[in-house]
């Protein structure tokens, strides 16, 4: 077996497909910054090696003698804004691992970029990877959507010296979910701190069928091609009654009104203009509302042999861990 090395391990991707590549039989090594917590992934056997993605050095040093390299590593947040360390994270950090797998000689880079690089639906059809990036059109442009599609440009740029694929996950669920990020709509919901519902549209999936994905796009994809790894398209009244149902709570009724929702985006847009990082912005609440964030995973399924599963064991698998680790009450 390989031996691989995987960036952003302490997040729900990374450290959910550390896993999966540990299952398969692979020698890990994951990069983490120092005082970063990684006491969910202490039953797996990963050799942990000290790096910055700012320090290309050390993460030469680690990809040496790795036959591929799996870059999670992201920054995540909900500004509109471009701030230098989302820039310095999403894509300065893409280009330094890309320097560091050149100069560390690894064969192949699995870059993990997200739907929001790829596009919105313009025909009530969930998008494949051959939509045009349209974010700005239809008003959900922020500064996660932009760092992620430059990042993925700075990838497409260099496949003519680095081997290296591109996916594109949509919203994940699963265990291991330690900051957390995606389940903290889990947490939300079953802990009945989410107001009401909206009628918009996101896709759905479980981290691990993602993460197996990944694993079929370092084996089978091809060269300089991205794929999306997506799940089930659903309303976010589905999936809060979804989530509910499986924790044995009350799902959320209300239907939030669109008028209300852009009064707490405009507030959201006041607190961020003052440097500060809001809950929601207006950005934030058109994403609430809009049916045009669809997608398709046929060209993985084709190409890479992907499959997803029902998204019920996701979110009862997050519960339970999130209850093991004191991060909901019993």
């Amino acid at each position: 077996m390989s031996r691989v090395a995987v960036t952003g391990a302490s997040g729900l991707l990374g450290g959910n497909l550390a896993a999966e590549l540990i299952a398969a039989g692979h020698e890990v090594v994951a990069i983490k910054r120092g005082g970063s917590k990684v006491k969910q992934l202490d039953d797996l056997a990963i050799t942990w090696r000290e790096g910055e993605l700012g320090d290309v050095p050390a993460l030469t040093r680690a990809f040496e003698g790795c036959t591929a390299v799996f870059h999670c590593a992201a920054a995540v947040g909900v500004i509109r804004e471009v701030k230098p360390e989302m820039y310095a994270a999403n894509v300065t950090g893409t280009s330094n691992v890309i320097e560091a797998c050149l100069a560390a000689k690894v064969a192949r880079l699995v870059h993990t970029s997200s739907v929001v690089a790829v596009g919105l639906s313009t025909n009530g059809q969930p998008c494949d990877e051959t939509a045009q990036w349209n974010f700005s059109e239809e008003g959900l442009i922020d500064a996660y959507a932009i760092t992620k599609r430059e990042s993925e440009d700075v990838v497409t740029k260099v496949t003519d010296r680095l081997d290296a694929v591109i996916v594109n996950p949509t919203y994940m669920f699963g265990p291991r979910d330690a900051r957390p990020s995606s389940g903290k709509m889990i947490i939300d919901v079953v802990n009945r701190r989410v107001p009401g519902t909206t009628p918009g549209y996101n896709n759905f999936v479980d981290v691990r069928d993602v993460a197996r994905g990944m694993i079929g796009a370092w084996h089978k994809g091809r060269r300089g091609e991205r794929y999306i790894l997506a799940g089930h398209d659903m309303t976010y009244r589905d999936v809060f009654t979804r989530i509910a149902n499986v924790a044995g709570v009350k799902p959320p009724r209300f239907a939030i009104p669109r008028a209300v929702a852009r009064l707490v985006g405009r507030w959201g847009d006041f607190i961020e203009r003052r440097g500060k990082h809001p809950l929601v912005n207006s950005t934030q609440i058109r994403y609430a509302f809009t049916d045009k964030f669809r997608f398709k995973s046929s060209k993985a399924a084709t190409e890479l042999g992907y499959t997803y599963g029902p998204l019920a064991p996701a979110i009862a698998d997050a519960i339970d861990w999130f209850r093991a680790n004191g991060m909901l009450k019993s």
